[in-house]
């Protein structure tokens, strides 16, 4: 969105403890707000916070710019220079460490102007949990550099960010031509070698084939933040979508949250591509037989809506002799990626001991020879 016609209230979320005063943190482990301070709990439906309902938006307003001032916020963001994340800080930061790159300045105090989140995915796995998955992961990589290894077990702080997603909504109708191919055989006498020789050979039978398709697509989620390689945060697949919360601040408390850096048409776009490439496929399974041709394809889309959500995301970025890795967790599962290190010395040593290994059976075989 980028109407700023009309001030919207830069909304401030603090959680004080009911006891002490001190901050609430949202506890994984129990789902609860937790105070560090004096341990006392709240659930994340009391206080005077009040909650909201996970409902859909109606795309074409969005793109018009005529949702209800209610559905937009102002928040105070610091974008990185190296890799462009916009991450919510508290109004007081001005400088920080860029959570995705560690890069260790960041500057840029600005404010951002976007859709509410409708929903989160709130955490389930901790810290320590997240740190173990990690250590885990690094551990079967044979290659990786030992001292990376020992870095990132004992290294600092993980940082729990909740990214962005779109997800969409859409009621499409198909209609197409194309032709069924069915494979047939025929028997055909060859010379082979001098002698004649009868084989089967495969032909196509090509018959028009023409019909109609409809899929209701629920919730393609497409990714809205440019931060991480996208080929890593597709590999913490599958979220667990149904288990979405209406969104509700108190799921923050303790976290950070990005705001989208993919506008919303933008992921439209890509949710419309995985919606042709599945529409492609239920229409070859529809003309049936062995191959298939379309040679025309139309599809009117309906209905389409949109949610922006919050998924959750432990992320490590460390600097390893001069070298930044990054290494994301899927908050709910504990499923890891990241950018794969490779360490110089083992990978000599491995090829090394491979030689050595191929010398001696080739010598063993030459002198049983």
């Amino acid at each position: 969105m980028s109407d700023t016609s009309a001030p919207v209230p830069m909304e401030e979320h603090r959680f004080p403890c009911d006891q002490c005063g001190a901050d609430y943190r949202f506890n994984p482990a129990d789902g609860t707000l937790t105070c560090d301070h004096c341990g006392h709990r709240e659930t994340v439906n009391a206080g005077p916070w009040g909650g909201t309902k996970l409902r859909e938006l109606d795309f074409d307003a969005a793109i018009a710019e005529k949702l209800p001032e209610a559905e937009i916020e102002e928040t105070r963001v610091l974008s990185c220079p190296n890799c462009g994340a916009q991450v919510e800080f508290d109004p007081d930061t001005h400088a920080a460490e860029c959570p995705f790159c560690a890069t260790p300045v960041v500057t840029g105090t600005g404010v951002s102007r976007h859709i509410k989140p409708r929903g989160v995915l709130p955490f389930a796995l901790d810290e320590g949990t997240a740190h173990k998955a990690m250590g885990d992961w690094l551990g079967r990589l044979w290659f990786a550099p030992n001292g990376l290894q020992q870095y990132a077990r004992k290294g600092r702080r993980m940082q729990g960010i909740y990214v962005p997603y779109w997800t969409f909504d859409a009621d499409t109708k198909s209609r197409y031509k194309g032709e069924r191919g069915t494979v047939y055989y025929v028997t055909r006498t060859v010379t082979r070698n001098g002698k004649q020789v009868q084989e089967r050979v495969p032909k196509i039978r090509w018959t028009p084939a023409a019909g109609r398709v409809a899929r209701f697509f629920d919730d393609v989620l497409v990714l809205a933040s440019r931060s991480l390689p996208k080929q890593y945060t597709d590999a913490l697949e599958p979220w667990d979508l149904p288990a979405l919360q209406p969104y509700q601040p108190q799921y923050l408390a303790g976290f950070r949250a990005e705001a989208y850096t993919v506008e919303l048409s933008e992921g439209y776009t890509e949710a419309r591509a995985h919606m042709a490439r599945v529409i492609e496929r239920d229409v070859r399974f529809d003309i049936g037989g062995d191959q298939q041709r379309i040679h025309a394809l139309d599809t009117d889309i309906s209905a389409v809506t949109f949610k922006h959500v919050l998924l959750p995301v432990w992320l490590a970025a460390y600097k390893y002799r001069g070298k930044t890795y990054r290494f994301v967790i899927n908050g709910r599962t504990g499923r890891v990626q990241g950018e794969r290190p490779w360490s110089a010395i083992k990978i000599t040593v491995a090829v090394t001991l491979g030689l050595l290994v191929a010398a001696g059976v080739g010598y063993l075989v030459a002198t049983n020879q």
